[in-house]
């Protein structure tokens, strides 16, 4: 029985779920009978999450969410779609997808991946979302056939069925990071801002049903700045990218914008920095991968650049982001964000300010008294299909939306200035 036991914990601390839930499963069964005593703490300010987006009807809440490690194939996000959708009472959707091919003038002989667009309505067809869904494992997929031979036969005959399983798993996803904070850095973030481009840029109407195509900031995004609001989920990997990203956009936007204040760009900048741009950081990995790597020039200086009137007001990115960072204590690679760390290593321009939200996704058992488990790789990527963390992404806390799971769930210690 321990031996059994010993191998569970190990295939799952290895980050293999589906043997380390079936074999912990299968002896520790009634663990689902008890009461439900996952942990949920919220340390930070009230967020109201995407409810509030639809306060004046007709307005359109934009969603974009970017996947972490790992080989991803456009759909991946269908599950969380339909919780977040059920949670904000978006009964209809469009009967189909646009899916673009991402180019950048920058690469315009890369792949940089995938975006597909899906409609999300009422029934009285007065709320209006439009998720997209980034998926950029074109750009590193090529650099992980340089290992692909480690798991054919001729090198994988001599090892163990289940080693050679977690081997696949790692060779697929222990590359990514690095990767990403190496030579296919830009070619991501052209990804980001090519997918940013295209939901600023138009409606559902005007976007292409499918095919390969450009995009650049327009005199036309003007007319859906007003009304739209931005949200962004992220999982892991994904949280550097679109921190990355957005520090990137700021940079390039307040370049143009200081050498031409009558193009096009230099308006869409002027009216996107009165937007409040939310960013749900699921599994967050930002102080990890921020080891090693260079500080954004613009920290430490986010009353000079954030309160109205301040010196460099005119020169800030958006009004506010506020950043929602989850984590589980049992996720090996999951990490809150220390306000301080906030202050240093985040563009001021972004205007950040940070809730983390602690919380289990993953269940604490008892080994018999071997002592107590939550397998990592739950702890790592459940989080999307947890109900507590659908509910807040949906409606926030301490608002009169706040869901009841999360009221009854969670402990809020709320900041103040």
């Amino acid at each position: 029985m321990k031996k059994i036991l010993l191998l569970s914990a190990s295939l799952a601390l290895s980050g293999c779920a589906s043997f380390g839930e079936g074999l912990a499963g299968a002896f520790l069964k009634h663990q689902d009978e008890k009461e439900d005593l996952r942990q949920c703490k919220i340390y930070g300010k009230s967020f109201s999450g995407m409810e509030s987006s639809f306060a004046k009807a007709g307005d359109t809440v934009k969603v974009m969410m970017v996947h972490g490690v790992g080989t991803h194939v456009p759909g991946y996000s269908t599950h969380f779609q339909e919780k977040l959708s059920t949670e904000l009472a978006l009964a209809l959707k469009s009967a189909r997808y646009k899916e673009i091919k991402l180019v950048n003038q920058e690469f315009p002989e890369k792949d940089l991946g995938v975006l597909r667009v899906r409609r999300l309505i009422d029934k009285e067809e007065t709320r209006e979302m439009l998720f997209y869904e980034l998926t950029w494992s074109a750009i590193t997929n090529p650099e992980k056939e340089k290992i692909r031979y480690d798991t054919s036969g001729e090198y994988s005959y001599d090892r163990a069925e289940v080693n050679q399983m977690l081997k696949q798993f790692s060779n697929d996803t222990s590359p990514d990071p690095m990767i990403y904070l190496g030579k296919s850095r830009n070619e991501i973030l052209a990804s980001f801002r090519s997918a940013f481009c295209w939901m600023v840029e138009n409606d559902w109407d005007s976007l292409p049903a499918e095919g390969q195509n450009y995009c650049a900031i327009s005199t036309d995004s003007l007319k859906y700045l007003a009304e739209d609001e931005y949200a962004i989920i992220s999982h892991s990997l994904g949280s550097r990218i679109v921190i990355d990203g957005m520090q990137d956009i700021a940079k390039r936007v307040s370049e143009v914008g200081a050498g031409n204040p009558s193009s096009a760009e230099s308006q869409f900048i002027t009216a996107f920095q009165k937007k409040e741009v939310p960013f749900y950081l699921m599994s967050n990995q930002i102080p990890l991968l921020e080891v090693g790597e260079e500080a954004p020039t613009v920290t430490n200086q986010i009353d000079d650049y954030c309160i109205i009137g301040s010196e460099h007001y005119d020169k800030r990115l958006v009004a506010k982001t506020s950043i929602m960072a989850f984590s589980d204590p049992n996720d090996l690679l999951s990490y809150a964000i220390p306000q301080q760390f906030a202050q240093y290593h985040f563009d001021s321009r972004l205007c950040a300010e940070v809730t983390n939200i602690n919380i289990n996704v993953a269940e604490v058992i008892d080994l018999f008294g071997m002592g107590k488990f939550a397998n990592p790789l739950t702890a790592h990527t459940g989080y999307d299909t947890d109900d507590r963390v659908v509910a807040l992404i949906a409606k926030g806390i301490g608002t009169k939306h706040t869901a009841g799971i999360v009221s009854e769930r969670c402990k809020w210690t709320e900041y103040v200035d």
